[in-house]
């Protein structure tokens, strides 16, 4: 029997209107054109890892089997196309089907993905039969993979507004959320990749929108049951959503405290954590009977344990000083294979400084969405802690200071996002204050995210000189897997798309805080 609760549950924001839809609609489209273009601009295998997950989807779109960890080893056509891309023409590139042909087997290489579910690469490989990836020239095999994690990740944009917009109650603040999304040309790159990371921001990010859904008073069942199974597939894809465990058993059993008694929210955290057990979990149990591990090393071949030579020994300084050069740059902007291209150390710098001064000076102060906010900081927390704990460890027993890629946090993005949109809310003092940030921080976001794409557009194209000239049109027209014209064409409507969510911000009605809206919620 449905329970009625009291009149003091905390409900959302104000009322979707038109305006806000439209603008909407715009912010998510121009974001989907963002990923593509950073698709098209990326040359082929050069995003992190890229190789391996290629590999991963082609083993298995050709019917091999999923290899226990480390035992996987990179298909020579694989191999093959990527020296094809390095010394060859255009013209003398090979479809996928000549390539495995002319160079049956596999290479010496260890293909360390998997280490993780191979969930994605099933859908990697789903989607290179889709298109019939024999008769493909190998760049565009790849670029239907990547298109296809632009499309997973796209909706970023929309979770991230609805979180800032449930969190704040702020129409304006919910676009410049969306917004801040372009801050980061390191998202835009992995996400636009051929990675196992993007499925999981996608999932991670619906978890944390029904999370804050949670935390502000929807407390309906099928917001519950929905959260569990987003946590499931999110769990069911790769082991950096393993946090998120602990995290949504948080958020369950302390959404509705004062409302729910105890009782009652320690049954809705154990069917939410069974439901999410139940579709993912079984893997890691796999694990856990197969290799007595929750995530086999899938590196243990290629960086095994070494000591240090004598006479030298670990620090704590040199371990601070590369982990937090190497977080915060790989985090903010570093593409490239071996994230050898940056937006800068200064840049990236100032951008985390800044990013974390604003979150902990302003967003823990007493309010009405303190709760809401300590609990979502939670997840971010678990996956820094977990990272730390795990390049420390490779240190110790390796001598390298592995692990450290930004690319671990965006999991939590839309925590982040959501945490800071409160936090820069109440830095100015008045409602003018308030609309003039969000017009500046509206503007700074998609700033600096062209800066960095243009950074690696010339990088790559244009001998990593700046200004682009006809040089960046040559190579591209050369070497890129569309016309130059394509490109052209998506820069141009995004920018459109970002020019009018700007002006949207900039007209948007401002939101007076005020205490919540409560009113009658049936659970």
């Amino acid at each position: 029997m449905p329970t009625t609760l009291p009149a003091d549950v905390t409900v959302s924001a104000p009322p979707i209107r038109p305006w806000e839809r439209i603008a909407l609609a715009v912010v998510t489209a121009a974001f989907g054109l963002w990923l593509l273009v950073w698709a098209l601009v990326l040359p082929t295998f050069q995003a992190p890892d890229e190789t391996a997950h290629i590999d991963a989807a082609v083993h298995l779109a050709i019917g091999d089997p999923w290899s226990a960890p480390g035992e996987m080893h990179v298909l020579n056509a694989v191999q093959v196309a990527a020296q094809q891309q390095a010394t060859l023409p255009k013209s003398e590139w090979s479809t996928m089907t000549e390539l495995l042909a002319a160079n049956p087997g596999v290479s010496t290489t260890v293909n360390q993905m998997t280490q993780h579910p191979p969930t994605a690469y099933l859908a990697g490989a789903a989607v290179l039969r889709a298109v019939h990836f024999g008769d493909l020239r190998f760049d565009h095999a790849v670029l239907a993979l990547r298109i296809a994690d632009a499309l997973a990740v796209t909706p970023l944009a929309l979770l991230a507004w609805a979180s800032v917009r449930r969190l704040t109650r702020s129409p304006r603040a919910a676009l410049v959320g969306a917004l801040a999304l372009f801050a980061t040309p390191q998202l835009a790159s992995i996400g636009a990749s051929v990675s196992n990371d993007a499925p999981v921001m996608l999932l991670a990010g619906i978890v944390v929108w029904l999370a804050v859904r949670l935390l502000t008073g929807d407390l309906r069942w099928r917001t519950t049951i929905g959260l569990g199974v987003a946590l499931g597939a999110a769990i069911w894809v790769k082991g950096t959503a393993l946090p998120a465990i602990p995290f949504v058993a948080l958020v369950v059993l302390v959404a509705g405290a004062g409302v729910l008694p105890i009782v009652h929210r320690l049954v809705r955290t154990v069917v939410t954590l069974g439901v999410a057990g139940g579709i993912g979990a079984w893997w890691w149990l796999h694990n856990l009977v197969a290799y007595h591990r929750l995530q086999p090393n899938g590196y243990a071949a290629m960086r095994p344990p070494k000591e240090f030579p004598p006479g030298e020994h670990p620090t704590l300084g040199h371990f601070l000083d590369v982990s937090w050069g190497t977080i915060a740059r790989t985090f903010w902007g570093s593409p490239g294979i071996k994230a050898q291209v940056t937006i800068g150390d200064v840049l990236t710098g100032v951008l985390t400084i800044v990013a974390l001064l604003a979150v902990v000076l302003f967003a823990f102060r007493r309010g009405p969405e303190l709760r809401a906010v300590v609990v979502l900081a939670v997840f971010p927390a678990l996956l820094i802690g977990i990272q730390t704990y795990t390049s420390a460890h490779a240190y110790l027993t390796t001598t390298e200071v592995a692990a450290t890629q930004g690319r671990y946090y965006f999991p939590a993005i839309v925590c982040f996002i959501a945490i800071s949109a409160v936090a820069w809310r109440r830095i100015p003092r008045s409602a003018g204050g308030r609309r003039a940030l969000a017009i500046t921080l509206a503007v700074a976001g998609p700033v600096v995210g062209l800066y960095g794409l243009t950074v690696v557009t010339s990088w790559f194209w244009n001998a990593a000189r700046v200004p682009l000239s006809g040089l960046a049109v040559e190579w591209y027209t050369a070497l890129g897997p569309v016309p130059v014209s394509v490109v052209v064409v998506a820069v141009v409507v995004m920018l459109v798309a970002l020019a009018l969510t700007v002006a949207a911000v900039v007209v948007a009605p401002g939101v007076r805080d005020r205490a919540p809206r409560r009113e009658r919620v049936t659970v």
